[in-house]
C-alpha cells in the first residue's frame, strides 16, 4: 500500500501544529484551544446525553411502577361535544367509577369513546392512593423519550463547549489585534521613513 502526501488543505488545517518562524505563541495556544474545545464537545456530549438517556430512563421506570392500571364502569353516557384529543382517534370525557386497592370506591374523568354508554367497563391509571393518574408511556414510548432527551442534553453539551471554545478563540483574536497594533505603531514610522527616503 502506497503511502500518499497530505494534501494541501490538511496541511494548511494543520499548520499551528508545525514548527515554522512565522508561527507565533498565539497561533499554538489557539491550536490547544481548538483541540481542547473538540475534545470536552465530544466527550462532554456523550456523557451529558448518556447520564440524561439514563436518568430519563430511571424517571419513566419509577412513574411505571407508581401507577397501575384497575378496571372502572362509566356512570353515565360519554359527553360527545367534550372531545379531548385525536392520539389514536377521537375521545371524550367520560365519568367513570373504580374501586380502590383498600376498598374505597373513587370517581373521576377519563378519556373514553364518544359511543361509551354508562355501565362500559373502562380501564383506568391510578396511584398507590387509588387517586386518578395519567397512563404512563409504555416501554417503547419511554425508551423513544429518554434517546430524544439524550440526543438533546448531548447536542447542548456540545453546543455550549463550542460556544466557549469560540468565545476563547475570539478574545484572543482581539488580544492578538492589540499586540500588532502596538507592534505596528513601533514600526510603522519606521517603516515610513524607508519608504519616503
Amino acid at each position: 500500500m502506497a503511502l500518499t502526501r497530505p494534501t494541501r488543505s490538511s496541511k494548511m488545517r494543520l499548520w499551528r501544529w508545525r514548527r515554522n518562524p512565522l508561527r507565533r505563541h498565539s497561533d499554538a495556544v489557539e491550536a490547544w484551544i481548538v483541540l481542547a474545545t473538540w475534545i470536552i464537545a465530544l466527550a462532554g456530549g456523550l456523557l451529558a446525553g448518556f447520564a440524561a438517556d439514563a436518568a430519563m430512563q430511571d424517571s419513566l421506570a419509577a412513574r411505571r411502577a407508581a401507577v397501575h392500571a384497575v378496571s372502572a364502569e362509566l356512570t353515565r353516557n360519554a359527553d360527545r361535544t367534550a372531545y379531548v384529543s385525536t392520539d389514536g382517534g377521537d375521545t371524550v370525557w367520560g365519568k367513570a367509577r373504580w374501586t380502590a386497592a383498600d376498598g374505597s370506591t373513587h370517581t373521576g374523568l377519563t378519556r373514553v369513546d364518544p359511543s361509551s354508554t354508562a355501565g362500559t367497563p373502562v380501564t383506568v391509571w391510578v396511584d398507590r392512593r387509588g387517586e386518578l393518574a395519567t397512563r404512563p408511556p409504555g416501554q417503547g414510548e419511554a425508551r423513544g423519550q429518554s434517546a430524544l432527551s439524550g440526543a438533546l442534553a448531548a447536542a447542548g453539551a456540545a453546543g455550549v463547549a463550542a460556544g466557549c471554545g469560540r468565545l476563547t478563540r475570539r478574545r484572543l483574536d482581539r488580544r492578538r489585534m492589540r499586540a500588532w497594533e502596538a507592534e505596528w505603531e513601533r514600526v510603522g514610522p519606521q517603516w515610513r521613513k524607508k519608504m519616503s527616503g
